[in-house]
């Protein structure tokens, strides 16, 4: 027999797919929010840097681990480095040349300005992902990217869902443009992923 005073199953259901419908309108008004000069910006930044960093707090740091994982797939060498370990000598990967990434939806988190501040007196580039392009990271990165949350995905619209779809299809959007600026190949893919279905398919190994 049903419990009356519990969970309403379908009610959740219908949140969950709800989600889908957020997260798109989300991405709509993303990419109408994203400045093509800006992006320009920083395809040339990231396809001419000596090598590149990421890094945010949270849900935006996650992103940026994927970030550099993508990047790394097209011989951009890339490392997230993390805010808590960025001040206690981490930023010492940053060289002149270099490029830093950093995402923050507010643009305001404390860890990211410090790095922002840090990176700029060792001669790197900045690119800031946020959706406030007023905010101080904004204002002192080399190149803005926008992003629009109409709102999060749950009830509260607190949890990361949305800004992190946002955030994350940016960076998938830098990657296909990085690899067409670069003239990456599949070939060379295939030599640093020659391992699972990809790598076999590439390789022809599956045959």
């Amino acid at each position: 027999m049903d419990n009356c005073n519990g969970p309403d199953i379908k009610a959740a259901v219908d949140a969950a797919f709800g989600a889908f419908a957020t997260e798109a309108e989300s991405l709509i008004e993303t990419e109408k929010a994203l400045d093509r000069g800006e992006f320009e910006k920083a395809v040339k930044m990231l396809a001419g840097a000596e090598r590149i960093a990421a890094s945010g707090c949270g849900h935006s740091g996650i992103c940026c681990m994927h970030f550099c994982h993508l990047m790394c797939c097209i011989e951009r060498p890339a490392r997230f480095i993390s805010p808590a370990e960025a001040p206690h000598g981490a930023l010492g990967y940053i060289q002149p040349g270099d490029l830093m990434l950093l995402a923050s939806r507010g643009g305001k988190t404390d860890e990211l300005i410090q790095i922002m501040n840090i990176c700029r007196s060792r001669g790197a580039k900045i690119i800031a992902v946020t959706e406030n392009t007023s905010s101080p990271l904004a204002e002192g990165a080399d190149a803005v990217l926008a992003i629009r949350v109409t709102r999060e995905c749950d009830r509260y619209n607190c949890q990361g869902t949305t800004s992190f779809a946002v955030t994350s299809a940016v960076f998938d959007a830098l990657q296909c443009a990085v690899l067409e600026a670069t003239g990456f190949r599949n070939e060379d893919f295939a030599v640093i992923h020659p391992n699972g279905a990809v790598g076999k398919r590439l390789n022809n190994k599956d045959k």
